[in-house]
């Protein structure tokens, strides 16, 4: 979830209209890719994180509401341009206090275990359902977020969150296979049978494969490729699912859902893994052999269909900055900033207006923004209800054999 920083030109414009105006009161590709040069990635902070009471607004941000002197924000690791961060404290005179998690489950833990300092987290779609369910979401008050009216329709009044009312989103992608195209040569993996088949696994399983260490995204992968719904809960599809995956587990070198395009695919520790787009997207612009002018990494949507999802930006129940919490997400969801972020994450941005200020590489690549026929395919996630004590416990069985 990164790289590729266009920010410093295109912030400005934004913050400066931003701080006149204020808020109101509110498959599968082939891999012919013509890649942008990759520019250098800032080298991350250390968060900090202590809340602290309200303060008066700075010289640059004097017409806007009265914002908090801090705020503690906890994303998905790596899923951010910092300068964006950068620009939103030297223009708001608000310190961001920036903390990060791997998954969905990692981030319900921290706020179950009593975890009260944060103000805006960013859970994916189904989570939003359970979060929602335990009491753990504030409502958000939408006049104060008016850059939500560039968001396009599919991500307005979702199934997980009707009429937005705790949730804006943040950035949307699939879930799929990528691969190491000097390894598979023209053979595209493009069946989650590469994933879970021995017969497939054999040729290549001793040059690493990983999978993400991400329980509903793992079963739903093995539930979609044996015909089921992502979000199935019937008990024998289940074991089903499970019994698929231990048998592919010998096969699989690593569980990486947190840096493992970092630590595996840019560094060639693996040649296959399940992956998030915008992360194998990461290694085939790190990677890419501008000599020959061809990637070494490519990013599949498997035939059986897959997960879509979309990560959320929420404030927490438990939050006592929730109007800075909100004029912080409408900063994130102005069209210049939406396009900054998706140029470094290579995730697709919700928001229709930022698309004039997206690369066109990015746009255009059908695996970051699949057309209709594909999309058909896709799925969301979606709470599973009493079923979570079977995935539980499924997913115990696969992380302990």
């Amino acid at each position: 979830m990164k790289r590729f920083s266009i920010v410093s030109i295109i912030l400005i414009v934004v913050l400066t209209v931003l701080a006149a105006c204020g808020p109101s009161a509110a498959p599968t590709p082939t891999p012919t890719p013509v890649p942008p040069t990759p520019t250098p990635v800032p080298p991350k902070q250390p968060p900090t994180s202590k809340p602290t009471e309200e303060a008066k607004p700075t010289e640059a941000a004097k017409e806007e509401p009265q914002l908090a002197p801090e705020l503690n924000v906890f994303n998905w690791t790596d899923y951010i341009d910092e300068e964006v961060l950068t620009q939103y404290e030297e223009t708001y005179g608000v310190k961001i206090n920036y903390d990060t998690y791997a998954s969905n489950e990692e981030l319900l833990a921290k706020l179950q275990a009593g975890a009260t300092g944060y103000d805006v987290i960013f859970p994916s779609d189904y989570m939003v359902t359970q979060m929602i369910e335990l009491g753990l979401l504030a409502e958000i008050d939408l006049d104060n977020i008016p850059n939500f009216k560039d968001v396009m329709d599919m991500f307005k009044d979702p199934p997980f969150d009707p009429g937005n009312k705790y949730c804006v989103p943040y950035q949307w992608g699939t879930t799929g296979l990528g691969y190491h195209i000097p390894t598979f040569g023209d053979e595209v993996p493009d069946s989650w049978a590469y994933l879970f088949e021995p017969e497939y696994l054999k040729r290549y399983a001793d040059k690493g494969v990983n999978v993400l260490d991400d329980q509903r995204e793992l079963i739903g992968a093995a539930l979609k490729y044996l015909g089921y719904s992502v979000n199935d809960t019937n008990e024998e599809h289940l074991y089903e699912a499970r019994d698929l995956i231990l048998k592919a587990k010998p096969y699989w070198k690593t569980f990486n859902s947190s840096d493992y395009d970092d630590t595996l695919l840019i560094p060639g520790e693996v040649v296959l893994s399940h992956g998030w787009s915008g992360d194998v997207f990461v290694a085939v612009w790190e990677t890419y052999d501008e000599e020959n002018d061809e990637p070494v990494w490519w990013y599949s949507i498997p035939k059986e269909g897959a997960v879509v999802w979309v990560d959320n930006m929420c404030i927490p129940a438990s939050s006592t900055r929730k109007r800075t919490a909100e004029h912080f997400i409408n900063y994130l969801l102005s069209p210049e900033v939406q396009a900054a972020i998706t140029n470094y994450t290579y995730y697709a941005s919700p928001s229709e207006a930022a698309k004039q200020y997206i690369d066109e590489e990015i746009l255009n690549e059908p695996a970051i923004y699949p057309p209709d026929e594909v999309l058909s395919k896709l799925e969301w996630l979606e709470a599973v209800g009493d079923a979570l004590r079977i995935y539980d416990q499924i997913w115990t069985e696969i992380k302990s054999q």
